[in-house]
């Protein structure tokens, strides 16, 4: 970068842009120089190892179909994580009910009902843009996790969302869910995190509340305390 000394005294916008940009530059440059980044799957596998080094049960846990024993663990599965992509980027959301929510119509099909949230819609947005979806279902007080991978759609057939209605409240669209792959993920991840443990529930009181952090993200225009009394009500009329 050559700038002339003078313009410093009084920069003009264009160096002070260059200025900018060069810092910038130097600092990502001497970031990745002080990081140790795996760059390729060669380098990858060095560290750990190639598929064929893989223990013969991670590989013979995976199937192509629900079979009976994945199906037991998902029809007691009150929660699910579901993972989508779409033009804007990645997206996890969260989706709950009581155990047996996500319908196993098919060993190659799942139905999940769209119950009530914060109308974003992320997830939908990138199913109808990119059928990829991948999901992680949890049972509380179980170690293991069952995940699902596939491709999905959403139908609003309305004989279809009257069979998931719940207090006469019809879900406006099913996620309709072309099994590719399901298996069991092994328990180490929960029983490091001690997830079902008592012990390592937090205090409500020492984290911030949703009303405290729109309070702040939006200088005060919402959230704050009254918006944290009145969410159970507003929760409990709003759940399906």
């Amino acid at each position: 970068m050559n700038i002339d000394l003078r313009e410093l005294a009084e920069p003009s916008i264009p160096t002070i842009l260059a200025l900018a940009s060069a810092l910038i530059s130097q600092r990502r440059s001497h970031r990745e120089e002080s990081m140790s980044i795996i760059r390729d799957i060669a380098e990858l596998e060095a560290i750990y190892g190639v598929l064929g080094e893989v223990a013969a049960a991670s590989t013979a846990k995976v199937s192509s179909r629900i079979t009976p024993q994945y199906q037991r663990f998902i029809e007691r599965s009150p929660f699910v994580a579901l993972a989508t992509a779409g033009p804007e980027g990645l997206d996890c959301s969260p989706r709950g009910d009581k155990p047996g929510f996500v319908r196993v119509a098919s060993p190659d099909r799942l139905l999940l009902p769209d119950r009530r949230g914060n109308n974003r819609i992320d997830s939908l947005r990138n199913v109808v843009r990119d059928p990829r979806v991948g999901l992680m279902f949890l049972i509380p007080g179980i170690g293991n996790a069952i995940r699902v991978n596939g491709r999905a759609q959403l139908d609003t057939d309305p004989a279809l969302l009257a069979s998931f209605a719940v207090e006469e409240k019809a879900p406006r669209s099913v996620m309709v869910i072309e099994v590719e792959e399901v298996y069991f993920q092994c328990a180490r991840a929960l029983i490091r995190a001690g997830l079902w443990q008592s012990e390592s529930h937090a205090d409500p009181s020492t984290l911030p509340t949703p009303g405290e952090i729109l309070a702040e993200l939006s200088q005060g225009e919402i959230g704050g305390e009254e918006y944290d009394r009145s969410w159970a009500e507003r929760a409990r009329k709003t759940m399906w």
